[in-house]
């Protein structure tokens, strides 16, 4: 909020001065009834009459330009927080990811970020009109009656006493309303994501019932938040009618003894009047503030997370290696088995990498340690003799061309999806889907590049999908290219071809190809054969054939290969 201190600071001023000119109207309300009108004089009524008409326009003017001014500091401090927020989850490390989860960062970014902007908004409308009028309402009504201002007073230990205890106890409720609110968002996206297997598989009735679930936890959360939290009004309204009740008896007592005047009576109701609604403000105030509060926690807890993948020292042996791993093993979760163990290769620049496997035996965990989503346990991965944990993050992944498992295509055309907001030549785009196979049914296309696509390209095939994918990592000619099973969706002529065209037109890229088909692999220059998150086979094909029995069964069963005896 700091940049905006100056318009903070106006906005303030012009609110303080509203607020105090509405202070004044009740006193010249008083004035006019007990001084003025006695004494008949017309001219006099009509003149505090048209200051009082003129009191209430500068106090209406100034409260709403100075609202309007904080609605302003509201929307453009929350503009920054998402900014800021959403910055720093881009440069979590997937185990920071991992450890928040998803929907909660979801959670913290929209709904948590709108609960500071409320916060924000209403603490310069309230926060600063409700204890003036409370502060300046008690001061006048002590200058005008101070015996039955005591008996106002009386009553205020009670008020605040309720605030605080009531506060106290629904801090901690709206926290736990917001991670009722993550489990639901997390629900409501593998549900969106997911639709067309729930309908699939006729489980629209259990994803329901799953919804109802979360969302009736978050109902219940809210309604037990906001009925501790409501508790304040009605009690404040007991104690200070109760106090009302007092005043007026009081105050007719000394009126019927000469002691003050019904003017001043009347003044002091209106004071109290506004007092109470003061209160009622600020008891509105402090339901926003907890609720602002268990947000900022939130969201602090985000922007103040420490950068986890932290590039150290440089560190570089000379070696003839483009990619080494030497002996690297790694867990996802402390304590918990390792997902890859032992793990050591390397691959010469230019040279291809196949890497195959059953479903979870380490394959992709191998490219996110390559690329530092993750750091390694033990062992050191090296890029051209460089720790990867030494090398600075933009440097390191401006080295990849990625295409992964579960990648994504966004809502936009074709050419803005292979461009990726990089810069890149007209031909360079052609060049790249050309080689991806992408060109043929682009062209079948009526917009060309130019075709919009769905979320996540639902409306092109999955072997299209992949082909644009692969076109986006090919278009920047990068120096590591990784496949990860990118190309299970396509046909076995179409998989050929994108071989070929990596072989002649990637010669000085050094690939690594992770598949579930020998024929996608099998003319890579090594090939690891992973299980359990160890190496059990590591060399060619032919070598593999040799040596590897599980290989072997694999090759026979895809291929139809001739078996050889294992060594």
């Amino acid at each position: 909020m700091r940049p905006y201190a100056l318009r903070m600071s106006i906005g303030v001023t012009i609110k303080f001065l509203g607020t105090i000119t509405e202070l004044f109207l009740p006193w010249l309300l008083s004035y006019l009834i007990d001084e003025v009108v006695p004494r008949r004089d017309m001219d006099q009524v009509l003149l505090y009459g048209l200051v009082m008409l003129l009191c209430s326009l500068a106090a209406w003017g100034g409260n709403v330009l100075a609202n309007r001014m904080a609605s302003r500091v509201a929307r453009d401090t929350t503009e920054r927080l998402r900014h800021d927020l959403y910055t720093r989850i881009s440069y979590l490390s997937c185990r920071q990811t991992d450890e928040f989860t998803v929907s909660s960062l979801e959670s913290r970014l929209t709904s948590d970020t709108y609960n500071i902007h409320q916060m924000i908004g209403m603490m310069q409308r309230l926060g600063i009109r409700a204890p003036i009028l409370l502060v300046g309402g008690i001061a006048v009504t002590l200058s005008l009656e101070p015996v039955l201002t005591l008996v106002l007073v009386s009553m205020l230990p009670f008020v605040f006493w309720v605030v605080f205890r009531i506060s106290r106890r629904g801090i901690p409720l709206f926290g736990e309303l917001q991670r009722a609110v993550d489990r639901m968002v997390r629900v409501v996206r593998e549900n969106a994501s997911g639709v067309r297997v729930v309908k699939a598989l006729s489980k629209t009735a259990y994803e329901r019932a799953r919804f109802e679930t979360v969302n009736g936890d978050v109902t219940a959360k809210e309604t037990k938040a906001n009925v501790t939290m409501a508790a304040s009004g009605p009690l404040m309204n007991l104690f200070l009618n109760g106090g009302l009740t007092l005043v007026v008896v009081a105050g007719a007592f000394r009126v019927d003894s000469g002691a003050t005047k019904p003017g001043t009576i009347l003044a002091f109701l209106n004071y109290f009047t506004i007092i109470l609604n003061a209160l009622l403000s600020i008891n509105r105030m402090f339901v926003m503030f907890s609720r602002g509060s268990a947000s900022a926690k939130r969201i602090a807890e985000v922007l103040d997370t420490p950068e986890d993948l932290v590039p150290g020292e440089r560190d570089h042996q000379d070696s003839p290696y483009h990619i080494e791993f030497d002996n690297v093993s790694f867990a996802y979760h402390t304590g918990r088995a390792e997902a890859v163990s032992g793990i050591t290769f390397h691959v010469r620049r230019g040279e291809t990498l196949g890497i195959i496997g059953a479903t979870g035996s380490g394959k992709s965990t191998v490219l996110q340690l390559l690329i530092r989503f993750y750091d390694p346990d033990s062992g050191v991965v090296r890029i051209d003799g460089d720790d990867v944990r030494g090398i600075p993050a933009e440097e390191l992944h401006a080295k990849f061309g990625v295409v992964f498992q579960n990648d994504v295509l966004f809502a936009d055309t074709i050419e803005e999806n292979i461009r990726f907001g990089r810069t890149l030549e007209e031909n360079g785009l052609e060049e790249a889907a050309k080689n991806a196979q992408a060109a043929e049914f682009i062209g079948e296309l009526e917009e060309g590049f130019q075709y919009g696509l769905a979320i996540r390209g639902s409306n092109l095939s999955g072997g299209q999908k992949q082909r644009l994918l692969i076109a986006r990592a090919l278009a920047k000619k990068p120096e590591i290219l990784i496949l990860d099973d990118s190309s299970s969706a396509l046909d076995y002529q179409t998989d050929a071809k994108l071989r070929r065209a990596l072989r002649e037109k990637f010669q000085g890229t050094t690939s690594i190809i992770v598949a579930q088909r020998v024929s996608s692999i099998q003319h890579a220059d090594r090939i690891l054969m992973m299980e359990n998150g160890c190496v059990i086979g590591d060399g060619t094909h032919e070598e593999l054939l040799r040596t590897c029995a599980p290989y072997r069964e694999i090759s026979e069963s895809q291929m139809g290969e001739v078996t050889h005896e294992a060594d």
